[in-house]
């Protein structure tokens, strides 16, 4: 077998394979159907400082060779995840991350020093993609200034592995990503979902309930994968890829592109095994070229 081990600055993955937030619960939901502890690394769904109700119904909605959804962040609050569900997952033998979101830097900084306090959580991933509420809606990982503002705040009271997450619906991807490095980010992943829209021509709706949503799925496959060559060969942190990877061919091509992990998200709602399937193809593929390790083929495009 090669060697699958890799590390995100000071965090160390037995394998390159993650699983994205919003896909994988908590990681609970899947454990009758797989060891979770035969991957790199579970990011458990969005945690918000207070508890969010989310958007209302639909929020999901099948596309061509994808997803929408505008599910909304729903999660009961970091308190909750602190006292309820952390106990659960602690002892889970893989990296057990939480993607962290929030409306205003104080909020994210707030919600990550909570979460710095949880022995068995090494890592956070940061999703600045939300709604900048102050400012008119605007995500605050669209703009230089918005993505500077929250991870800075975050840096100052979050003292592990920072995983900032970026938003594809940018000009630029690279600027965003050198400017959260600044901040001190020790990783980068991307990409979080393309704004989209789907219509119901006979019921003349819309088929969200707020008219548009992230698009996952396949069909992002192509963009994100250009991002991450993009990104890869901008910035001297760790990249995390991610975008309609389901299959091992698919995470290869990540990895080729730049990224040291993967996380494979809307593949999970196809297959709760899929994770696993590209672990092993991974090192398969390994095996079957010559490779010794899954760092000779990190960025060599």
């Amino acid at each position: 077998m090669a060697d699958l081990k890799i590390k995100l600055g000071n965090l160390a993955l037995k394998n390159p394979v993650m699983t994205a937030s919003g896909t994988f619960g908590y990681g609970l939901e899947f454990a009758d159907l797989m060891p979770l502890d035969s991957i790199g690394g579970i990011i458990v769904k969005g945690t918000t400082l207070k508890p969010r109700e989310g958007n209302d119904y639909p929020r999901m909605a099948e596309t061509a060779s994808g997803m929408l959804n505008c599910v909304g962040l729903q999660n009961k609050g970091v308190d909750y995840f602190c006292e309820h569900i952390y106990p659960q997952i602690k002892d889970i033998d893989t990296n057990m991350i939480v993607n962290v979101s929030g409306s205003s830097p104080d909020d994210y900084a707030e919600c990550a020093a909570r979460i710095d306090a949880l022995e068995k959580i090494p890592a956070i991933e940061l999703n600045i993609s939300c709604p900048n509420v102050k400012d008119g809606g605007m995500a605050f990982g669209v703009t230089c200034s918005g993505a500077s503002s929250v991870v800075k705040a975050v840096r100052e009271r979050y003292h592990k592995t920072l995983i900032v997450k970026l938003s594809p619906n940018v000009t630029d991807i690279t600027e965003i990503a050198k400017t959260v490095e600044a901040e001190g980010a020790d990783s980068v992943s991307l990409i979080n979902t393309l704004m989209g829209m789907a219509i119901d021509i006979e019921r003349r709706k819309t088929l969200l309930s707020i008219n548009t949503g992230g698009l996952s799925g396949p069909a992002v496959k192509p963009v994100a994968l250009r991002m991450v060559w993009q990104v890869a060969k901008a910035v001297k942190i760790p990249v995390v890829g991610l975008g309609g990877i389901c299959t091992a061919e698919d995470a290869i091509e990540f990895m080729m592109a730049g990224a040291t992990a993967i996380e494979i998200g809307t593949a999970n709602f196809l297959d709760p095994t899929v994770s696993i399937k590209v672990r092993d193809g991974i090192d398969a593929w390994l095996d079957s070229h010559g490779c010794k390790s899954v760092q000779e083929i990190i960025g060599v495009i």
